[in-house]
Protein backbone atom coordinates (compact mmCIF):
# COMPACT_ATOMS: atom_id res chain seq x y z
CA UNK A 1 0.00 0.00 0.00
CA UNK A 2 2.94 2.24 -0.10
CA UNK A 3 2.45 5.69 -1.70
CA UNK A 4 6.04 6.57 -1.86
CA UNK A 5 5.47 9.37 0.94
CA UNK A 6 8.44 12.21 0.63
CA UNK A 7 10.00 12.75 4.13
CA UNK A 8 9.22 16.36 4.26
CA UNK A 9 5.02 15.09 3.29
CA UNK A 10 5.99 12.64 6.33
CA UNK A 11 7.16 15.04 8.98
CA UNK A 12 3.97 17.77 8.21
CA UNK A 13 1.63 14.92 8.46
CA UNK A 14 3.11 13.63 11.73
CA UNK A 15 3.17 17.03 13.33
CA UNK A 16 -0.26 17.35 12.07
CA UNK A 17 -0.71 14.54 14.06
CA UNK A 18 1.04 15.97 17.17
CA UNK A 19 -1.11 19.32 17.01
CA UNK A 20 -2.53 19.04 20.19
CA UNK A 21 0.17 18.06 22.03
CA UNK A 22 2.75 20.77 20.87
CA UNK A 23 2.91 22.45 24.45
CA UNK A 24 4.64 19.31 25.50
CA UNK A 25 6.91 19.20 22.55
CA UNK A 26 7.94 22.58 23.26
CA UNK A 27 8.53 21.31 26.73
CA UNK A 28 10.43 18.55 25.94
CA UNK A 29 12.69 20.59 23.33
CA UNK A 30 13.37 23.43 25.48
CA UNK A 31 14.42 20.91 28.31
CA UNK A 32 16.60 19.52 25.82
CA UNK A 33 17.78 22.47 25.09
CA UNK A 34 19.09 22.99 28.55
CA UNK A 35 21.76 19.94 28.26
CA UNK A 36 23.92 22.21 25.75
CA UNK A 37 24.73 24.39 28.29
CA UNK A 38 25.47 21.77 30.54
CA UNK A 39 27.44 20.40 28.43
CA UNK A 40 29.81 23.45 27.66
CA UNK A 41 30.61 23.56 31.72
CA UNK A 42 31.62 20.35 31.89
CA UNK A 43 35.17 20.66 30.62
CA UNK A 44 35.27 24.28 32.94
CA UNK A 45 36.68 22.19 36.48
CA UNK A 46 39.28 20.34 34.64
CA UNK A 47 40.49 23.82 32.88
CA UNK A 48 40.56 25.62 36.38
CA UNK A 49 42.40 22.20 37.86
CA UNK A 50 45.17 22.40 35.42
CA UNK A 51 45.63 26.17 34.53
CA UNK A 52 44.34 27.48 37.85
CA UNK A 53 45.66 24.91 40.71
CA UNK A 54 48.61 23.18 38.90
CA UNK A 55 49.43 26.04 36.85
CA UNK A 56 49.64 29.74 37.48
CA UNK A 57 46.91 31.11 34.95
CA UNK A 58 44.36 33.71 36.07
CA UNK A 59 41.05 32.46 36.77
CA UNK A 60 38.66 32.78 33.77
CA UNK A 61 37.54 36.59 33.64
CA UNK A 62 33.86 35.95 34.80
CA UNK A 63 34.53 33.75 37.56
CA UNK A 64 37.33 36.33 38.68
CA UNK A 65 34.89 39.31 38.87
CA UNK A 66 32.03 37.31 41.30
CA UNK A 67 34.53 35.32 43.19
CA UNK A 68 35.98 37.28 46.57
CA UNK A 69 39.89 37.57 46.13
CA UNK A 70 39.86 35.32 48.98
CA UNK A 71 38.88 32.77 47.12
CA UNK A 72 40.65 33.70 43.65
CA UNK A 73 44.08 33.96 45.30
CA UNK A 74 43.85 30.45 46.96
CA UNK A 75 44.80 27.40 45.19
CA UNK A 76 43.50 25.34 47.40
CA UNK A 77 39.74 26.99 47.81
CA UNK A 78 39.87 27.11 43.83
CA UNK A 79 40.68 23.74 43.92
CA UNK A 80 37.60 23.11 46.06
CA UNK A 81 35.44 25.64 44.00
CA UNK A 82 36.33 23.25 40.49
CA UNK A 83 35.25 20.12 42.90
CA UNK A 84 32.69 21.88 43.77
CA UNK A 85 31.96 22.39 40.32
CA UNK A 86 31.79 18.97 39.13
CA UNK A 87 29.29 18.12 41.45
CA UNK A 88 27.11 20.83 40.48
CA UNK A 89 27.00 20.35 36.97
CA UNK A 90 26.49 16.62 37.39
CA UNK A 91 23.18 17.14 39.54
CA UNK A 92 22.14 20.03 37.30
CA UNK A 93 22.50 17.58 34.03
CA UNK A 94 21.02 14.54 36.29
CA UNK A 95 17.77 16.29 36.89
CA UNK A 96 17.66 17.73 33.27
CA UNK A 97 17.67 14.43 32.15
CA UNK A 98 14.86 12.55 34.39
CA UNK A 99 12.58 15.66 33.64
CA UNK A 100 12.86 15.16 30.42
CA UNK A 101 12.93 11.74 30.55
CA UNK A 102 9.36 11.93 32.19
CA UNK A 103 7.92 14.52 29.72
CA UNK A 104 9.32 12.41 26.96
CA UNK A 105 7.32 9.06 28.22
CA UNK A 106 4.41 10.52 29.04
CA UNK A 107 3.91 12.78 26.04
CA UNK A 108 5.54 9.89 23.73
CA UNK A 109 2.59 7.51 25.58
CA UNK A 110 0.03 10.29 25.13
CA UNK A 111 0.80 10.72 21.13
CA UNK A 112 1.17 7.29 19.91
CA UNK A 113 -2.24 6.54 22.15
CA UNK A 114 -4.18 9.42 20.02
CA UNK A 115 -2.79 8.05 16.79
CA UNK A 116 -3.65 4.79 17.25
CA UNK A 117 -6.99 5.47 18.39
CA UNK A 118 -7.71 7.26 15.14
CA UNK A 119 -6.34 4.29 12.85
CA UNK A 120 -8.71 2.04 15.07
CA UNK A 121 -11.60 4.37 14.27
CA UNK A 122 -10.70 4.43 10.67
CA UNK A 123 -10.28 0.83 9.70
CA UNK A 124 -13.73 0.01 11.64
CA UNK A 125 -15.03 2.62 9.36
CA UNK A 126 -12.85 0.60 6.02
CA UNK A 127 -14.80 -1.36 3.68
CA UNK A 128 -15.59 -5.17 4.35
CA UNK A 129 -14.07 -5.91 1.00
CA UNK A 130 -10.68 -3.88 1.89
CA UNK A 131 -10.35 -6.70 5.42
CA UNK A 132 -10.90 -9.55 3.64
CA UNK A 133 -8.43 -8.77 0.98
CA UNK A 134 -5.89 -7.54 2.79
CA UNK A 135 -6.63 -9.39 6.03
CA UNK A 136 -6.99 -8.51 10.20
CA UNK A 137 -3.39 -8.97 10.83
CA UNK A 138 -1.96 -6.44 8.35
CA UNK A 139 -4.50 -3.80 10.27
CA UNK A 140 -3.34 -4.92 13.37
CA UNK A 141 0.08 -4.27 13.11
CA UNK A 142 -0.15 -1.16 11.70
CA UNK A 143 -1.73 -0.09 14.59
CA UNK A 144 -0.30 -1.84 17.65
CA UNK A 145 3.68 -1.18 15.94
CA UNK A 146 3.90 1.09 12.92
CA UNK A 147 1.07 3.90 14.79
CA UNK A 148 4.61 3.98 17.32
CA UNK A 149 6.61 5.68 14.39
CA UNK A 150 5.14 9.00 15.73
CA UNK A 151 7.16 9.05 18.79
CA UNK A 152 10.19 7.53 17.71
CA UNK A 153 10.08 10.12 14.73
CA UNK A 154 9.11 13.38 16.83
CA UNK A 155 10.33 12.88 20.19
CA UNK A 156 13.06 10.15 20.15
CA UNK A 157 13.88 11.67 17.02
CA UNK A 158 13.58 15.24 16.04
CA UNK A 159 14.00 16.95 18.64
CA UNK A 160 17.11 14.86 19.63
CA UNK A 161 18.32 15.97 16.00
CA UNK A 162 17.64 19.29 16.69
CA UNK A 163 19.17 19.59 19.85
CA UNK A 164 22.06 17.97 18.42
CA UNK A 165 22.16 20.36 15.84
CA UNK A 166 22.33 23.66 17.98
CA UNK A 167 24.59 21.85 20.17
CA UNK A 168 27.01 21.46 17.22
CA UNK A 169 26.65 25.32 16.39
CA UNK A 170 27.19 26.28 19.81
CA UNK A 171 30.67 24.13 20.29
CA UNK A 172 32.04 25.44 17.25
CA UNK A 173 31.62 29.09 17.79
CA UNK A 174 33.24 28.63 21.46
CA UNK A 175 35.88 26.23 19.78
CA UNK A 176 36.53 29.05 16.74
CA UNK A 177 37.10 31.34 19.60
CA UNK A 178 39.82 29.38 21.12
CA UNK A 179 41.02 27.91 17.94
CA UNK A 180 39.78 29.18 14.65
CA UNK A 181 41.91 26.10 12.78
CA UNK A 182 40.74 23.21 15.25
CA UNK A 183 37.08 24.50 14.49
CA UNK A 184 37.86 24.50 10.90
CA UNK A 185 39.03 20.44 11.28
CA UNK A 186 36.01 20.09 12.99
CA UNK A 187 34.00 21.24 10.08
CA UNK A 188 35.30 19.27 7.54
CA UNK A 189 34.35 16.32 9.13
CA UNK A 190 30.63 17.50 9.01
CA UNK A 191 30.18 16.99 4.87
CA UNK A 192 31.44 13.42 5.34
CA UNK A 193 28.74 12.67 7.45
CA UNK A 194 26.37 13.77 5.68
CA UNK A 195 27.33 11.82 2.40
CA UNK A 196 27.78 8.43 4.39
CA UNK A 197 24.34 9.15 5.81
CA UNK A 198 22.29 10.03 2.67
CA UNK A 199 23.92 7.06 1.02
CA UNK A 200 22.55 4.39 3.51
CA UNK A 201 19.18 6.22 4.21
CA UNK A 202 17.09 5.04 1.20
CA UNK A 203 18.41 1.58 1.66
CA UNK A 204 17.39 1.62 5.36
CA UNK A 205 13.43 3.05 4.14
CA UNK A 206 12.66 0.48 1.80
CA UNK A 207 14.13 -2.12 3.22
CA UNK A 208 12.27 -1.61 6.57
CA UNK A 209 9.32 -1.44 4.75
CA UNK A 210 9.91 -4.91 3.48
CA UNK A 211 10.92 -6.01 6.58
CA UNK A 212 7.45 -4.43 8.66
CA UNK A 213 5.26 -6.23 5.55
CA UNK A 214 7.01 -9.68 6.03
CA UNK A 215 6.45 -9.36 10.19
CA UNK A 216 2.91 -8.15 9.27
CA UNK A 217 2.76 -11.82 7.00
CA UNK A 218 3.90 -13.58 10.19
CA UNK A 219 1.52 -12.46 12.47
CA UNK A 220 -1.09 -13.03 10.48
CA UNK A 221 0.17 -17.17 10.00
CA UNK A 222 -0.44 -16.53 14.07
CA UNK A 223 -3.08 -15.15 14.04
CA UNK A 224 -5.11 -17.65 11.27
CA UNK A 225 -3.72 -20.76 13.48
CA UNK A 226 -5.04 -19.57 16.61
CA UNK A 227 -8.25 -18.99 15.11
CA UNK A 228 -9.05 -21.97 13.60
CA UNK A 229 -7.36 -23.51 16.55
CA UNK A 230 -9.75 -26.53 16.24
CA UNK A 231 -9.24 -27.26 13.00
CA UNK A 232 -5.51 -27.22 13.03
CA UNK A 233 -5.56 -29.92 16.21
CA UNK A 234 -8.08 -31.85 14.56
CA UNK A 235 -5.94 -32.39 11.54
CA UNK A 236 -2.84 -32.54 13.82
CA UNK A 237 -1.22 -30.28 11.59
CA UNK A 238 0.68 -27.83 14.99
CA UNK A 239 4.64 -28.93 13.24
CA UNK A 240 2.84 -27.60 9.82
CA UNK A 241 1.75 -24.02 11.01
CA UNK A 242 4.91 -23.48 13.20
CA UNK A 243 6.85 -24.79 9.83
CA UNK A 244 4.88 -22.04 8.03
CA UNK A 245 5.08 -19.13 10.29
CA UNK A 246 8.94 -19.96 10.64
CA UNK A 247 9.24 -19.58 7.00
CA UNK A 248 8.05 -16.04 7.26
CA UNK A 249 9.30 -14.98 10.36
CA UNK A 250 12.53 -16.05 8.78
CA UNK A 251 12.52 -13.93 5.83
CA UNK A 252 11.90 -10.75 8.17
CA UNK A 253 14.68 -11.87 10.13
CA UNK A 254 17.08 -12.01 7.30
CA UNK A 255 15.99 -8.94 6.26
CA UNK A 256 16.16 -7.32 9.22
CA UNK A 257 20.07 -8.89 9.48
CA UNK A 258 21.14 -7.17 6.07
CA UNK A 259 19.56 -3.63 7.30
CA UNK A 260 21.69 -4.16 10.53
CA UNK A 261 24.89 -5.01 8.25
CA UNK A 262 24.16 -1.51 6.94
CA UNK A 263 23.99 0.76 9.80
CA UNK A 264 26.94 -1.43 11.03
CA UNK A 265 28.53 -0.11 7.74
CA UNK A 266 27.44 3.17 8.51
CA UNK A 267 28.01 3.73 11.84
CA UNK A 268 31.88 2.40 10.84
CA UNK A 269 32.48 5.05 8.18
CA UNK A 270 30.83 7.42 10.83
CA UNK A 271 33.39 6.16 13.30
CA UNK A 272 36.33 6.36 11.30
CA UNK A 273 35.88 9.65 10.17
CA UNK A 274 35.48 11.27 13.46
CA UNK A 275 38.47 9.73 14.66
CA UNK A 276 40.32 10.89 12.02
CA UNK A 277 39.17 14.11 12.88
CA UNK A 278 39.45 13.50 16.42
CA UNK A 279 43.42 12.58 15.67
CA UNK A 280 44.11 15.63 13.23
CA UNK A 281 42.73 18.01 15.79
CA UNK A 282 45.18 16.66 18.48
CA UNK A 283 48.38 16.60 16.53
CA UNK A 284 47.58 20.57 15.62
CA UNK A 285 46.27 20.99 19.19
CA UNK A 286 49.87 19.76 20.66
CA UNK A 287 51.99 21.77 18.03
CA UNK A 288 49.77 25.07 18.93
CA UNK A 289 50.72 24.60 22.78
CA UNK A 290 54.83 23.91 22.12
CA UNK A 291 54.28 27.09 19.74
CA UNK A 292 52.32 28.92 22.87
CA UNK A 293 49.39 29.53 20.91
CA UNK A 294 47.49 27.23 23.66
CA UNK A 295 47.93 26.84 27.01
CA UNK A 296 47.56 22.96 28.14
CA UNK A 297 44.23 23.66 30.08
CA UNK A 298 42.89 25.66 26.77
CA UNK A 299 43.67 21.86 24.83
CA UNK A 300 41.99 20.07 26.99
CA UNK A 301 38.98 22.26 26.51
CA UNK A 302 39.48 22.64 23.39
CA UNK A 303 39.66 19.06 22.84
CA UNK A 304 36.50 17.86 25.20
CA UNK A 305 34.59 20.30 23.29
CA UNK A 306 35.72 18.45 20.09
CA UNK A 307 34.55 15.12 21.88
CA UNK A 308 31.16 16.74 22.47
CA UNK A 309 30.86 18.23 18.85
CA UNK A 310 31.73 14.72 17.40
CA UNK A 311 28.67 13.35 19.91
CA UNK A 312 25.94 15.48 18.51
CA UNK A 313 27.60 14.73 15.16
CA UNK A 314 27.47 11.05 15.65
CA UNK A 315 24.16 11.50 16.92
CA UNK A 316 22.57 13.34 13.63
CA UNK A 317 23.90 10.50 11.56
CA UNK A 318 23.03 8.32 13.62
CA UNK A 319 19.49 9.56 13.97
CA UNK A 320 18.67 9.98 10.30
CA UNK A 321 19.77 5.99 10.39
CA UNK A 322 17.73 4.85 12.91
CA UNK A 323 14.47 7.29 11.53
CA UNK A 324 14.14 4.92 8.44
CA UNK A 325 12.63 2.40 10.49
CA UNK A 326 10.04 4.84 11.79
CA UNK A 327 9.72 6.50 8.77
CA UNK A 328 8.92 3.30 7.12
CA UNK A 329 6.19 3.08 10.01
CA UNK A 330 4.95 6.14 9.50
CA UNK A 331 4.18 5.68 5.90
CA UNK A 332 2.33 2.62 6.58
CA UNK A 333 0.28 4.24 9.06
CA UNK A 334 -0.40 6.93 6.56
CA UNK A 335 -1.36 4.51 3.98
CA UNK A 336 -3.68 2.73 6.01
CA UNK A 337 -5.47 6.49 7.19
CA UNK A 338 -5.66 7.45 3.54
CA UNK A 339 -7.24 4.27 2.60
CA UNK A 340 -11.19 5.35 1.34
CA UNK A 341 -14.19 3.26 2.41
CA UNK A 342 -15.71 1.75 -0.55
CA UNK A 343 -19.16 3.01 0.50
CA UNK A 344 -19.50 6.34 1.48
CA UNK A 345 -21.83 8.36 2.82
CA UNK A 346 -23.12 11.28 0.92
CA UNK A 347 -22.81 15.21 1.88
CA UNK A 348 -26.75 15.47 1.42
CA UNK A 349 -27.84 12.19 3.54
CA UNK A 350 -31.00 12.04 4.67
CA UNK A 351 -32.17 10.82 8.51
CA UNK A 352 -34.60 7.81 8.49
CA UNK A 353 -35.79 6.58 12.16
CA UNK A 354 -37.29 3.71 11.57
CA UNK A 355 -38.18 2.16 8.18
CA UNK A 356 -41.63 0.46 7.06
CA UNK A 357 -39.60 -2.28 5.88
CA UNK A 358 -40.28 -1.88 2.06
CA UNK A 359 -37.14 -3.78 0.05
CA UNK A 360 -36.79 -3.66 -3.76
CA UNK A 361 -34.06 -4.57 -5.71
CA UNK A 362 -33.83 -3.34 -9.07
CA UNK A 363 -31.62 -4.87 -11.84
CA UNK A 364 -28.50 -5.23 -9.01
CA UNK A 365 -25.69 -6.95 -10.38
CA UNK A 366 -22.39 -6.98 -8.36
CA UNK A 367 -18.80 -8.43 -8.13
CA UNK A 368 -15.76 -8.04 -5.87
CA UNK A 369 -13.71 -7.60 -8.73
CA UNK A 370 -15.36 -5.43 -11.79
CA UNK A 371 -14.57 -8.60 -14.15
CA UNK A 372 -16.09 -11.42 -12.30
CA UNK A 373 -19.84 -10.80 -11.13
CA UNK A 374 -21.29 -12.75 -8.24
CA UNK A 375 -24.41 -11.42 -8.54
CA UNK A 376 -26.33 -10.84 -12.00
CA UNK A 377 -29.10 -8.71 -12.70
CA UNK A 378 -31.41 -9.53 -9.69
CA UNK A 379 -34.58 -7.68 -9.34
CA UNK A 380 -37.41 -8.40 -6.49
CA UNK A 381 -39.91 -6.24 -4.64
CA UNK A 382 -40.85 -7.27 -0.64
CA UNK A 383 -43.53 -5.57 1.26
CA UNK A 384 -42.87 -4.78 4.85
CA UNK A 385 -44.14 -7.54 7.55
CA UNK A 386 -43.11 -10.13 4.45
CA UNK A 387 -40.84 -13.69 5.52
CA UNK A 388 -39.21 -14.17 2.91
CA UNK A 389 -36.84 -17.14 2.42
CA UNK A 390 -33.58 -17.17 0.26
CA UNK A 391 -32.20 -20.38 -0.61
CA UNK A 392 -29.87 -22.12 -2.85
CA UNK A 393 -26.53 -24.11 -3.18
CA UNK A 394 -23.37 -23.25 -1.51
CA UNK A 395 -21.76 -20.02 -2.96
CA UNK A 396 -24.87 -18.82 -4.99
CA UNK A 397 -24.79 -15.24 -3.46
CA UNK A 398 -27.68 -15.66 -1.18
CA UNK A 399 -25.07 -13.70 1.81
CA UNK A 400 -23.84 -11.43 -0.62
CA UNK A 401 -27.63 -10.01 -1.36
CA UNK A 402 -28.15 -9.76 2.30
CA UNK A 403 -24.74 -7.67 2.54
CA UNK A 404 -25.51 -5.06 -0.36
CA UNK A 405 -29.30 -4.91 1.51
CA UNK A 406 -27.41 -3.56 4.91
CA UNK A 407 -24.55 -1.80 2.20
CA UNK A 408 -21.89 -3.46 3.80
CA UNK A 409 -21.19 -3.29 -0.19
CA UNK A 410 -22.54 -1.00 -3.23
CA UNK A 411 -24.17 -2.44 -5.95
CA UNK A 412 -21.52 -2.84 -9.15
CA UNK A 413 -24.98 -1.89 -10.99
CA UNK A 414 -28.55 -1.42 -10.22
CA UNK A 415 -30.44 0.16 -7.28
CA UNK A 416 -31.54 -0.85 -4.04
CA UNK A 417 -34.30 0.62 -2.41
CA UNK A 418 -35.57 1.22 1.33
CA UNK A 419 -39.26 2.26 1.79
CA UNK A 420 -38.90 3.56 -1.78
CA UNK A 421 -35.44 5.54 -1.30
CA UNK A 422 -32.22 4.07 -2.85
CA UNK A 423 -29.76 2.74 -0.14
CA UNK A 424 -27.07 5.46 -1.11
CA UNK A 425 -29.35 8.47 0.00
CA UNK A 426 -29.69 7.49 3.50
CA UNK A 427 -27.32 7.89 6.37
CA UNK A 428 -25.27 5.07 6.75
CA UNK A 429 -25.19 4.55 10.61
CA UNK A 430 -29.04 5.21 10.57
CA UNK A 431 -29.49 2.89 7.36
CA UNK A 432 -27.95 -0.02 9.34
CA UNK A 433 -29.54 1.05 12.66
CA UNK A 434 -32.66 -0.77 10.71
CA UNK A 435 -31.24 -4.45 10.65
CA UNK A 436 -30.75 -6.62 13.19
CA UNK A 437 -28.54 -9.56 11.92
CA UNK A 438 -28.20 -13.18 13.35
CA UNK A 439 -25.54 -15.00 11.55
CA UNK A 440 -25.34 -19.01 11.07
CA UNK A 441 -22.23 -18.69 13.52
CA UNK A 442 -22.91 -16.30 16.36
CA UNK A 443 -20.46 -13.27 17.29
CA UNK A 444 -19.94 -12.98 20.62
CA UNK A 445 -17.51 -10.19 22.41
CA UNK A 446 -14.88 -11.59 25.35
CA UNK A 447 -17.49 -10.15 28.23
CA UNK A 448 -20.36 -10.85 30.33
CA UNK A 449 -23.73 -12.67 28.68
CA UNK A 450 -25.66 -9.16 29.93
CA UNK A 451 -22.95 -7.07 27.98
CA UNK A 452 -23.53 -9.47 24.82
CA UNK A 453 -27.02 -9.18 24.47
CA UNK A 454 -26.82 -4.97 25.71
CA UNK A 455 -24.35 -4.31 22.69
CA UNK A 456 -27.93 -3.98 20.23
CA UNK A 457 -28.59 -0.88 22.91
CA UNK A 458 -25.86 -0.12 25.43
CA UNK A 459 -28.70 1.88 27.49
CA UNK A 460 -30.80 -0.40 27.81
CA UNK A 461 -32.25 -1.79 31.41
CA UNK A 462 -31.81 -4.90 33.50
CA UNK A 463 -35.24 -5.86 32.83
CA UNK A 464 -35.25 -5.34 29.04
CA UNK A 465 -32.31 -7.75 28.84
CA UNK A 466 -34.28 -10.36 30.41
CA UNK A 467 -37.15 -9.81 28.53
CA UNK A 468 -35.12 -9.74 25.73
CA UNK A 469 -33.58 -13.24 26.53
CA UNK A 470 -37.15 -14.83 28.03
CA UNK A 471 -38.29 -13.73 24.06
CA UNK A 472 -35.04 -15.94 22.66
CA UNK A 473 -35.49 -18.68 25.06
CA UNK A 474 -32.42 -18.06 26.67
CA UNK A 475 -33.50 -17.00 30.02
CA UNK A 476 -33.69 -20.07 31.32
CA UNK A 477 -30.35 -21.69 30.83
CA UNK A 478 -28.80 -18.04 31.92
CA UNK A 479 -30.62 -18.48 35.18
CA UNK A 480 -29.01 -22.00 35.34
CA UNK A 481 -25.46 -20.51 35.68
CA UNK A 482 -22.85 -19.62 38.33
CA UNK A 483 -22.65 -16.32 37.85
CA UNK A 484 -25.91 -15.80 35.83
CA UNK A 485 -26.05 -12.98 33.46
CA UNK A 486 -22.30 -11.97 34.57
CA UNK A 487 -21.22 -15.29 33.29
CA UNK A 488 -17.84 -14.36 30.88
CA UNK A 489 -18.68 -16.13 27.55
CA UNK A 490 -14.71 -15.90 26.94
CA UNK A 491 -13.07 -15.26 23.39
CA UNK A 492 -15.60 -15.66 20.80
CA UNK A 493 -18.31 -17.05 23.22
CA UNK A 494 -16.88 -20.44 23.27
CA UNK A 495 -17.15 -21.18 27.21
CA UNK A 496 -20.70 -21.79 25.65
CA UNK A 497 -22.02 -24.18 23.55
CA UNK A 498 -23.53 -23.65 20.21
CA UNK A 499 -26.96 -23.20 21.08
CA UNK A 500 -26.34 -21.20 23.79
CA UNK A 501 -24.52 -18.61 21.84
CA UNK A 502 -27.50 -18.62 19.17
CA UNK A 503 -29.50 -17.80 21.48
CA UNK A 504 -27.63 -15.01 22.94
CA UNK A 505 -27.48 -13.42 19.45
CA UNK A 506 -31.13 -13.84 18.96
CA UNK A 507 -32.01 -12.15 22.41
CA UNK A 508 -29.81 -9.46 21.01
CA UNK A 509 -32.00 -9.04 17.84
CA UNK A 510 -34.54 -9.01 20.10
CA UNK A 511 -33.31 -6.18 22.29
CA UNK A 512 -32.90 -4.02 18.83
CA UNK A 513 -35.92 -4.44 17.86
CA UNK A 514 -34.99 -3.35 14.14
CA UNK A 515 -37.76 -3.48 11.23
CA UNK A 516 -36.08 -5.27 9.40
CA UNK A 517 -34.41 -8.81 9.88
CA UNK A 518 -31.93 -10.78 8.62
CA UNK A 519 -30.85 -14.92 9.47
CA UNK A 520 -28.44 -16.42 8.12
CA UNK A 521 -28.84 -20.16 8.45
CA UNK A 522 -29.48 -19.80 11.89
CA UNK A 523 -30.25 -22.88 12.95
CA UNK A 524 -27.94 -25.08 10.75
CA UNK A 525 -25.26 -26.10 13.30
CA UNK A 526 -27.61 -26.91 16.20
CA UNK A 527 -29.61 -30.47 17.19
CA UNK A 528 -33.10 -30.95 16.54
CA UNK A 529 -34.17 -30.09 20.27
CA UNK A 530 -32.04 -26.71 20.10
CA UNK A 531 -33.60 -26.26 16.91
CA UNK A 532 -37.02 -26.37 17.94
CA UNK A 533 -36.19 -23.73 20.78
CA UNK A 534 -34.83 -21.38 18.30
CA UNK A 535 -37.64 -21.62 15.73
CA UNK A 536 -39.66 -21.12 18.32
CA UNK A 537 -37.92 -17.92 19.54
CA UNK A 538 -37.31 -17.05 15.58
CA UNK A 539 -41.33 -17.30 14.92
CA UNK A 540 -41.75 -14.50 17.84
CA UNK A 541 -38.66 -12.37 16.05
CA UNK A 542 -39.89 -11.90 13.13
CA UNK A 543 -43.41 -11.56 13.63
CA UNK A 544 -44.52 -7.95 12.32
CA UNK A 545 -41.28 -7.29 10.83
CA UNK A 546 -39.71 -7.51 7.56
CA UNK A 547 -37.50 -10.78 7.77
CA UNK A 548 -34.98 -12.55 5.18
CA UNK A 549 -34.04 -16.04 6.48
CA UNK A 550 -31.63 -17.32 4.59
CA UNK A 551 -31.85 -21.13 5.07
CA UNK A 552 -31.53 -24.64 3.51
CA UNK A 553 -33.50 -26.52 6.41
CA UNK A 554 -37.21 -26.66 5.38
CA UNK A 555 -38.05 -26.07 9.25
CA UNK A 556 -36.98 -22.88 9.07
CA UNK A 557 -38.09 -21.96 5.47
CA UNK A 558 -41.75 -22.91 6.84
CA UNK A 559 -41.67 -19.45 8.78
CA UNK A 560 -41.87 -18.04 5.01
CA UNK A 561 -44.13 -16.76 3.05
CA UNK A 562 -42.11 -16.62 -0.10
CA UNK A 563 -38.81 -18.21 -1.30
CA UNK A 564 -36.63 -17.10 -3.34
CA UNK A 565 -33.57 -19.07 -4.87
CA UNK A 566 -30.79 -18.17 -6.07
CA UNK A 567 -28.29 -20.09 -8.41
CA UNK A 568 -25.22 -18.84 -9.89
CA UNK A 569 -25.71 -14.99 -9.42
CA UNK A 570 -29.15 -15.31 -10.24
CA UNK A 571 -32.91 -15.35 -9.41
CA UNK A 572 -34.76 -18.04 -10.54
CA UNK A 573 -38.45 -18.93 -10.35
CA UNK A 574 -39.21 -21.48 -7.31
CA UNK A 575 -41.78 -22.39 -4.49
CA UNK A 576 -42.15 -25.22 -1.77
CA UNK A 577 -43.98 -28.08 -3.22
CA UNK A 578 -47.42 -28.63 -2.70
CA UNK A 579 -47.45 -24.37 -2.43
CA UNK A 580 -48.61 -22.59 -4.41
CA UNK A 581 -46.48 -20.21 -6.47
CA UNK A 582 -45.28 -17.56 -4.43
CA UNK A 583 -42.23 -16.25 -7.09
CA UNK A 584 -42.71 -13.80 -9.68
CA UNK A 585 -42.48 -14.95 -13.29
CA UNK A 586 -40.17 -13.45 -14.44
CA UNK A 587 -36.27 -12.29 -14.16
CA UNK A 588 -36.37 -9.33 -16.39
CA UNK A 589 -38.67 -6.90 -14.55
CA UNK A 590 -39.31 -6.06 -11.18
CA UNK A 591 -41.84 -8.39 -9.42
CA UNK A 592 -43.70 -7.75 -6.13
CA UNK A 593 -44.22 -10.07 -3.43
CA UNK A 594 -45.87 -10.22 0.25
CA UNK A 595 -49.23 -8.43 -0.87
Amino acid sequence: MSRNYTDLILYRRLLEQARPFWAHLAGIFLLSLFATPLSLLVPLPLKIAVDNVVGSQPLPEFLGEILPATVSESKAAVLLLAAGLVIAVALLMHVQGLATWLLQTYTGEKVVLSLRAQLFRHVQRLSLSYHEKKGTADSIYRIQYDASSIQHILINGVIPFLTAVITVAMMIYITTLLDWQLALIALTVSPVLILVTRACSRQLRSGWFEVKELESTAMSVVQEALTAARVVKAFGREDHESTRFVRHASRSMWGQLRLAFIEGGTDLLVGLTVALGTATALFIGVRHVQSGVLTLGELLIVMTYLAQLYDPLKTISKKVSDLQSALAGAERTFGLLDQAPDVVERRDARSIVRAQGAVAFRNVSFGYEPARLVLRDISFQVMPGTHVGIVGTTGAGKTTLMSLLTRFYDPTSGQILLDGVDLRDYKVADLRNQFAIVLQEPVLFSTSIAENIAYADPNASQEKIIEATKAANAHDFIRRLPAGYETQVGERGMALSGGERQRISLARAFLKDAPILILDEPTSSVDANTEAGILDAMERLIRGRTAFIIAHRPSALRLCQVILRIESGRLIENAPPGEKELVAPALSRDFAVGE
